[in-house]
């Protein structure tokens, strides 16, 4: 067994920054069979250790808060390589900034486990689909990694900022794309907007149909089934709100409780998930326990997936978790 060390990266956000070291921990835990795991200071600065034999460096090179990997040699520090999947610039994820943006370290994390858990690989060209994506920084994160990514929103301003936010970063790019926004009608009568987009790294690329795929619905997420075929996706990943906006009005009304909207969307979400494929979901657990949202998933045909623990504050109303489930 070897010993390890991996330097965290530095989050703005001092919150967040405060939990990533037991966050990485527990992240850690996922990835590898590691032991002996802990936070230790070297040179007056925190590290997460552990010991391993042969650990898979590049797949740890994809922690989301990872930002190098040493070997500890005596009381020496040896830097590895690192090779991560990203395979875009890194300002996709940090150009937007806006009030209740989820810390992209976070949203990596959660569609890391949520992956892990999965029967599909994290190299492999997966379909990820955010079923509240907001303005669209897990539908960026998957990008990052080679996935095609596919949202639905209810909320119009969003869909337009994130739309608008794609467009204009692909052209600044100067990345071979097409991209149009389309109405979507059933019956005549319309039911959502949808964006679609398609980019390649390259021009050869895109030629060679090597091009990564965007689709975004504005519409109600208890809808996605009219926009997507079952079975269509290999992980759905999805930060819960913790008030109204990017809910469903379906009832009547926007309901204030995640598990509310959840245990009403389960159920379509679940027709859209591949057999072998998971959902992974963060909440705010004051507005429902562990034990409510694994009842809510369960019932519906999903396997819970234990993990070690993610659960961390975020402010005075919210704690936020993380619970993964799988499709058999």
């Amino acid at each position: 067994m070897s010993r390890y060390a991996l330097l965290i990266l530095p989050a703005f956000n001092r919150v967040y920054g405060e939990s990533s070291i037991r966050l990485t921990r527990s992240e850690l835990a996922v990835f590898a069979d590691v032991s002996e795991v802990e936070e230790t200071r070297i040179g007056g600065v925190p590290y997460v250790t552990f010991e391993a034999d042969s650990p898979d460096l590049a797949l740890l090179s994809n922690l989301s808060s990872v930002y190098a990997i040493f070997g500890i040699e005596g009381d020496l520090l040896r830097p590895l390589e690192m090779t991560p999947l990203d395979r875009l610039s890194s300002d996709l994820l940090t150009i937007q900034k806006y009030a209740g943006k989820t810390n992209e370290h976070f949203t990596k994390l959660l569609l890391n486990v949520t992956v892990l858990a999965s029967d599909f690989p994290l190299d492999a060209r997966l379909s990820v689909l955010d079923p509240m994506c907001g303005r669209g920084t897990t539908l960026n994160q998957a990008l990052m990694y080679g996935h095609d990514a596919y949202g639905v929103d209810i909320d119009g301003k969003d869909f337009e900022a994130y739309t608008g936010f794609l467009r204009t970063w692909l052209k600044n790019k100067r990345l071979k794309h097409t991209a149009e926004t389309v109405p979507v009608r059933r019956e005549r009568a319309l039911v959502g907007r949808r964006f679609n987009a398609s980019f390649g790294l390259s021009k050869e690329a895109y030629k060679a149909g090597e091009a990564q795929q965007v689709t975004v619905v504005n519409a109600d997420t208890l809808r996605s089934r009219e926009f997507f075929k079952p079975r269509s996706f290999d992980v759905i990943v999805t930060d819960a709100p913790y008030g109204v906006q990017h809910g469903s009005k379906a009832g009547g009304g926007l309901s204030r409780s995640p598990l509310d909207l959840i245990g009403r969307a389960v159920p379509v979400w679940q027709e859209l998930l591949r057999p072998g494929g998971a959902i992974g979901i963060s909440w705010n657990t004051y507005g429902g326990s562990r034990d409510d949202l694994a009842r809510i998933l369960t019932a519906h045909g999903l396997e819970v997936v234990a993990l070690p623990d993610f659960e961390h504050w975020v402010d005075q109303a919210i704690v936020r978790d993380i619970m993964v489930a799988r499709k058999r």
